[in-house]
């Protein structure tokens, strides 16, 4: 059973769920090691990505956010919990492109971004602590 931590897949998931590139990232089911490749950026990690980083049997691909239900759903019950009376407001804000960065800025006004930001590290830890559980992989949580 490989080990990774939670830090390095919390930046691969960050890494998979970028909007501007097709990045991927897969976890080798043997070492637990991470491969970071860059989509149309062409970039990749400092090591070469091995050739059959696609085989399923071998490598595990890294969920993005959305995978994980860490999107536009885990800001909707942050707002029904922290920002009841701007829920609908909230919800109209993910109708249009810009969301997070007007909903970020609501979270500013309201003095609340730091509580979003435990907020989505905490519920992030915790569907990465599952969905490690359900591929076979330990998670290691650095203290």
């Amino acid at each position: 059973m490989p080990t990774v931590s939670l830090d390095q897949l919390q930046g691969a998931v960050e890494w998979v769920s970028g909007d501007i590139f097709d990045n991927e990232a897969y976890i080798c089911r043997q070492t637990g090691r991470i491969y970071w490749i860059g989509g149309d950026s062409g970039m990749i990690d400092e090591e070469a990505v091995p050739e059959d980083v696609h085989d399923n049997d071998k490598y595990l691909p890294v969920p993005d956010k959305r995978d994980l239900d860490l999107g536009k759903q885990l800001a909707f019950d942050f707002a029904s919990q922290y920002l009841a009376q701007y829920y609908d407001d909230v919800r109209d804000m993910f109708r249009r492109k810009g969301a997070y960065r007007r909903f970020k800025a609501l979270l500013e006004q309201k003095e609340l971004i730091e509580e979003w930001y435990r907020y989505s590290d905490e519920h992030e830890a915790k569907a990465l602590a599952k969905w490690c559980a359900t591929k076979g992989v330990t998670l290691e949580i650095s203290a």
